[in-house]
């Protein structure tokens, strides 16, 4: 298909927010030379067409995926795109001078292409440096990113085994997605409540009567998944929206835009300031309170310190004040009859709080979960069908009827133990052959929060305190990033920038020359999914997908796998074997299938052999009946005593005596109202910088993938980002719809391209993240990364973790619109 069909195909859908984006796209006149191949991604399973040699097209994989999203065309049109990187490459100051280069020409320097052989030696030789000079935990290899959902090729995997094989590393704990939440949820429900199982909704259909969707954007985001979403939550949302109308379940969305989700439900929708909803949570569980129905027994029987909580509400301790609907309406924006209704509502109605993940991306941002955890406490309903809480409803499709599947679990990067059932079973440190078995099967490794590493390269041997522990941050000489973009996901990219300036060596391995790659030393090509053969699983465990290979490397790119067994060949025999056992790909692809297969035959679940599995390309399981009638913490509210929660006291800890005994300024004993370093309320700063910037996931890409291809153009706005504006706020600074602005705060600058609407409320603005760094000479980013705005500051001492909002100022700009660099190639050094 040409890319001005699929324009006017997707016109409809970029200009309804509430479409579901499903569609299945393909030219009636693509003749594939093959038949289709069976192959997957973050965004659902594809089958891939051929024609001359290449990838050029995908069919719907509706055998495996529900509803197919049209972010599968992104996956053809980057295959070949002009950002693919080549060959390997080195920075020409870096191929002079090595580590004593000038680190501040990254990005300005030209790039030298040299052979596989020389990439191979000068990574080898720069590891054995750094490991001899510094030790192993000066090497970063926390390698972060969403690229691949293959097992054998997930380079992040393959990195942590690579390094732990030659000495070991500095790896990364929690993630940027949920931070906050998994340091938190522990201390409150005694398990990460951002992975936990939620109610099924089957359960919620029948028996919930106020659906509440908090911070979230379901809609847009279950197009991905960690895995290969299959799609099937938005059956269940056009069911939910059916039974609005059928058995009247009310759906309220609270959220600072009115988004896909409301526009799609035609919910009811609160406009709440940012950052701010905890104490919206408070006012209202107050208002139950005064209304007298809050839970009282639930509290008294299922949670430890609600007294405590419930004096700090009524202002009798710590700061006097009391938590009331007139208090919160001041901060939050919200009116005091809105949530006074709310809580006569939630106090009479089956209640389902659907929290999203994106308000915990904030000053404080461990607040907001254990608030809401804490407010479904007072309502009560927690373990009853339909009741409760869920912070997965709007990720991977969450709530989905799904089989306890027989694969494993990936591997975690330090140590190779188990940590999530996110993915199929990763090449980390299994099945070593007795002549192979090392010191690095079991070694540990420094971890810090992903979220710091700019703290930890600044601040070395600093001692910082982390989740109720002291950590000390290591001396980082060299960054080893594969598979991901650390200059879109951090925040404060001008300090990335000046920051990583103090690493010896900055390496990425990658198939795209991002932001990431042309700020590095060494850059090397690798293959993307659809160019070598793999095996993954859906999220949900419903099946076992075969990655056929659907087309050959572009130009000299090569299989992860097979670039990190060319560094170890540099460091001999030993290091080789370990790594790789001896074993090709395809040897891997067929240990993890018959790895499970085993394990299904021991189920008698009656799974056909490898190469049945491979043919057909994928092998289903069923969901048992039981699955469709889940409900989150129904155990532990039959029997509180047996079915005891993880936490020191067995039940949700509304105040935490471990945290209190942490003693931390900003994250107390108990849920408390904190006002964040940037926000509306803030009557010196937003003198300066007026407008509150959110950034929520992206609806034409995942994060940074596939900002790099036509897709862009749906959206954008003259080549620019698009950022959303209130009327009035865009006619008090002379803004029409269409304008190019320039966003600004003491951080940083960018260009966007404005929308002008009432789907965001008056006083903030709304920016996707994703989009890719391309600054000029000034540090003006032309295309529109939102993360030049974002500070670097963290959560709280408690997470550790990242922000994702800020306030900013915005004007017109003025002059000549700057062309965009980083969707072309970069500057190569002539030959010769």
């Amino acid at each position: 298909m040409q890319r001005r069909d699929f324009l006017k195909a997707a016109a409809a859908t970029a200009a309804g927010a509430s479409s579901l984006n499903a569609t299945s796209l393909i030219s009636d006149n693509l003749m594939s030379d093959t038949p289709a191949k069976m192959s997957a991604s973050h965004f659902g399973a594809i089958k891939g067409l051929v024609k001359n040699g290449k990838f050029e097209g995908v069919l719907d994989a509706s055998e495996i995926d529900f509803y197919p999203v049209s972010l599968t065309q992104g996956v053809v049109a980057r295959t070949y795109d002009q950002t693919r990187i080549a060959r390997p490459s080195v920075r020409k100051g870096y191929l002079e001078k090595g580590y004593q280069s000038d680190k501040s020409m990254r990005g300005k320097d030209e790039w030298v292409e040299i052979s596989w052989e020389q990439a191979f030696k000068l990574v080898a030789d720069e590891l054995k440096r750094v490991n001899k000079e510094y030790g192993g935990s000066a090497i970063y290899g926390g390698s972060y990113g969403w690229y691949s959902v293959g097992s054998v090729n997930n380079p992040q995997t393959l990195l942590g085994r690579m390094l732990n094989i030659i000495g070991g590393y500095t790896t990364r704990t929690l993630n940027y997605s949920q931070h906050a939440i998994s340091a938190i949820t522990p201390h409150v429900a005694g398990s990460d409540e951002g992975n936990s199982l939620v109610t099924a909704w089957p359960v919620i259909l029948k028996n919930t009567e106020v659906v509440v969707i908090w911070g979230a954007d379901p809609i847009n985001t279950n197009q991905i998944a960690w895995g290969v979403a299959d799609h099937e939550s938005y059956i269940y949302f056009r069911k939910l929206k059916e039974q609005m109308k059928k058995r009247g379940i009310k759906v309220i969305t609270i959220d600072p835009v009115y988004n896909n989700t409301a526009n799609y439900l035609n919910s009811e929708h609160i406009f709440v300031n940012p950052t701010t909803d905890v104490a919206m949570m408070m006012a209202i569980c107050y208002e139950m309170m005064n209304a007298g129905v809050a839970d009282e027994k639930f509290l008294k029987k299922y949670t430890s310190g609600s007294e405590q909580f419930i004096a700090y509400l009524k202002g009798e301790s710590e700061d006097k004040v009391v938590k009331n609907a007139a208090w919160a309406a001041k901060i939050c924006g919200v009116s005091e009859a809105d949530i006074i209704n709310l809580a006569k509502i939630f106090g009479s109605k089956r209640t389902m709080l659907m929290g999203g993940w994106g308000p915990q991306r904030a000053h404080h941002g461990e607040q907001f979960h254990w608030m809401m955890i804490t407010l479904a406490a007072f309502i009560g309903q927690i373990g009853l069908p339909g009741g409760g809480y869920g912070f997965g409803y709007h990720y991977s499709d969450g709530g989905c009827p799904s089989p306890a599947a027989p694969n494993g679990s990936a591997l975690a990067l330090a140590s190779g133990s188990a940590t999530t059932s996110t993915a199929f079973p990763g090449l980390g440190a299994i099945g070593i052959v007795p002549s192979t078995e090392g010191e690095w099967k079991n070694r540990s490794n420094i971890a810090i929060p992903v979220s710091r590493i700019l703290d930890c390269i600044n601040n070395p041997d600093k001692e910082v305190d982390f989740n109720c522990k002291k950590i000390t941050y290591p001396t980082i000489k060299m960054a080893y990033w594969a598979g991901g973009n650390p200059f879109h996901h951090a925040p404060d990219t001008n300090l990335m920038a000046k920051t990583f300036e103090k690493l010896d060596t900055f390496i990425v391995q990658d198939c795209f020359w991002t932001a990431s790659a042309r700020m590095a030393d060494i850059v090397l090509p690798a293959t993307t999914e659809q160019e070598r053969d793999d095996i993954t699983k859906s999220h949900t465990n419903k099946f076992i997908i075969a990655m056929h290979k659907i087309a050959e490397p572009y130009e000299q790119a090569k299989n992860d796998y097979q670039i990190y067994c060319g560094i170890l060949k540099e460091f001999g025999d030993k290091e080789y074997m370990a790594f790789s056992e001896g074993k090709s790909e395809m040897d891997w692809i067929k240990q993890f299938y018959n790895a499970s297969k085993k394990k299904g035959d021991d189920a008698k679940l009656g799974m056909p052999s490898f190469e049945e599995f491979w043919a057909k390309g994928y092998v289903e399981f069923k969901v048992p009946p039981h699955a469709h009638e889940y409900v989150t913490m129904a155990e532990y509210r039959k029997n509180p005593i047996i079915n005891r929660l993880g936490t020191p006291s067995g039940k949700f800890e509304i105040l935490s005596k471990k945290i209190a005994k942490a003693a931390y300024d900003d994250c107390k004993a108990h849920p408390t109202w904190m006002e964040p370093m940037e926000w509306l309320g803030d009557v010196e700063k937003t003198k300066k910088y007026p407008l509150n910037l959110v950034t929520p996931h992206p609806k034409y890409r995942l994060h940074s993938q596939l900002n790099n291809t036509w897709l862009r153009n749906i959206e954008e706005v003259q080549g620019r980002e698009p950022v959303w504006m209130h009327p009035d706020d865009a006619k008090a600074r002379g803004l029409e719809n269409g304008d190019v602005v320039r966003i600004f705060n003491d951080r940083g600058q960018t260009l966007a391209g404005l929308i002008v609407t009432k789907n965001v409320k008056q006083g903030v603005v709304r920016m996707q993240e994703g989009s890719w760094w391309d600054p000029d000479k000034n540090g003006l980013c032309r295309h529109g990364n939102v993360n030049v705005l974002i500070p670097n500051e963290p959560t709280s001492s408690l997470a550790m973790g990242n922000q994702a909002t800020a306030l900013v100022q915005i004007e017109k700009f003025e002059g000549e619109l700057p062309s965009l660099e980083v969707f072309s190639q970069p500057k190569f050094a002539k030959k010769g």
